[in-house]
């Protein structure tokens, strides 16, 4: 392989408005929210999902124990639709690698998978709904609100308006509304199904996150379910606002050194890398990306490698940790067959590496390579020195280490005791 590009460490400005308190600021506005409700001897499920949402856990159970001091019997439900290989055992292991488990939150899991269906057709989707929660006395929903990484909408993405429509309907109902949203249009659906969903149900309440450049809680909005549908356009503007982007828009060479459910439903965000879950580039949302070089897997995600056919080259690491089960599950549920196909993979990093800069057409001479940890973690970024002159012109970057030699360890992998990363992965 020829010499590689001397790397930058570098800090590139991200919006950083994260709470100092978000449990405190929960509970006022918990408080504030709905302060003439009824809770006194109702069952409410509590509906958490499959996301790596900053401080979930927390979150959950400060929610969990504001529903008991209301004198209500709270019960957590993962409202995840395909997730964890779709069944009860998955997801209650997807729920627990977040923290989530009955005793860190105090309260029963019920994982059930069973759903009813309600007897209405909404946009060619015959409607189904947990059954659990339709026995409820009242439902809350917990779920971080960002931009989709399937589609581009001005009004929905992921939130709670999607959690009500795919979420509570379990593996069924995910799949289900992903076939319909295949003909007439993600948005359309997932509205239309939700608001089905929301009309069957008993009282439904929400908690809003929204997460900042650094992927911190910044946000913290309670809303009725008859609220989802109004307020959530505009919490869904304020996380695209603050989403963070690659600092450069034209990669030749994208290193991701863990793709991961904790990370993005993708794996990846689509709306990072450039590249949609069809595996075609995305140049009117995100960088012109020209070659994916995939790492590894996040342990939280339990093996479901979702999103590894996004990649050119994937290491035989991820291969190895790929979960086959849960993965082909996912992808046929989303029906995004491509995002589980098995790339092109090697042993070391150094063959990779190879690969990916032979496949993306580079600059022998200056290949532009950037090296992420995941799409959720851009506040540090290895770029090669192919980037120095622009990032002269650039006072929102900040370099935390000059230019620096990539050092392999004797198997051929990047060497953790120089990997400039290391330090930070997160």
């Amino acid at each position: 392989m020829p010499s590689l590009p001397r790397q930058i460490l570098i800090e590139p400005r991200v919006e950083h408005h994260a709470l100092t308190d978000p449990v405190g600021t929960l509970l006022q506005r918990l408080d504030a929210a709905w302060p003439a409700e009824d809770w006194a001897g109702r069952r409410v499920v509590v509906g958490v999902g499959s996301r790596g949402i900053d401080r979930v856990a927390e979150m959950a159970r400060t929610l969990v124990s504001w529903l008991r001091t209301q004198g209500a019997e709270p019960i957590v439900m993962p409202a995840m639709g395909s997730h964890g290989g779709g069944t009860p055992e998955g997801q209650r292991e997807l729920l627990a690698s977040y923290g989530v488990t009955e005793h860190a939150i105090d309260a029963p899991i019920d994982a059930s998978m069973d759903v009813v269906e309600v007897g209405q057709e909404v946009e060619g989707v015959r409607v189904v709904v947990s059954a659990r929660a339709l026995n409820a006395d009242a439902v809350v929903l917990l779920n971080r609100i960002k931009p989709h990484t399937d589609f581009g909408s001005a009004l929905t993405g992921s939130g709670l308006v999607k959690m009500s429509a795919i979420g509570l309907g379990k593996a069924e109902g995910a799949f289900r509304c992903h076939w319909a949203a295949a003909t007439r249009g993600h948005e359309r659906v997932l509205r239309a199904v939700s608001r089905a969903v929301l009309g069957h149900l008993p009282r439904v309440y929400g908690v809003g996150l929204v997460e900042d450049g650094s992927h911190r809680i910044a946000l913290v909005e309670p809303m009725r379910g008859n609220e989802f549908h109004d307020r959530e356009p505009a919490l869904l503007a304020k996380a695209r606002a603050w989403m963070p982007v690659l600092p450069f828009p034209e990669v030749d060479v994208l290193v991701v050194d863990e793709i991961g459910k904790d990370i993005s439903g993708t794996g990846m965000d689509t709306n990072i890398v450039g590249r949609g879950v069809d595996l075609q580039p995305m140049p009117n949302r995100c960088s012109a990306v020209s070659a994916i070089y995939v790492r590894g897997l996040t342990p939280a995600s339990h093996g479901n490698a979702i999103g590894i056919g996004m990649a050119d080259i994937v290491s035989d690491r991820l291969v190895q940790a790929m979960d086959a089960h849960k993965t082909y599950t996912n992808a046929v549920s989303a029906m995004t067959p491509g995002t589980a196909r098995v790339s092109i993979h090697f042993p070391t990093d150094r063959e990779c590496l190879r690969a990916a800069l032979r496949v993306s057409a580079a600059d022998p001479a200056a290949p532009r390579i950037i090296r992420i940890r995941h799409t959720l973690a851009l506040d540090r970024v290895v770029v090669s020195e192919a980037y120095a002159d622009a990032m002269a012109a650039r006072s929102d970057l900040t370099v935390l280490v000059p230019p620096t030699e990539w050092r392999f360890d004797d198997a051929g992998n990047l060497d953790p005791a120089t990997d400039l990363l290391a330090g930070v992965l997160a």
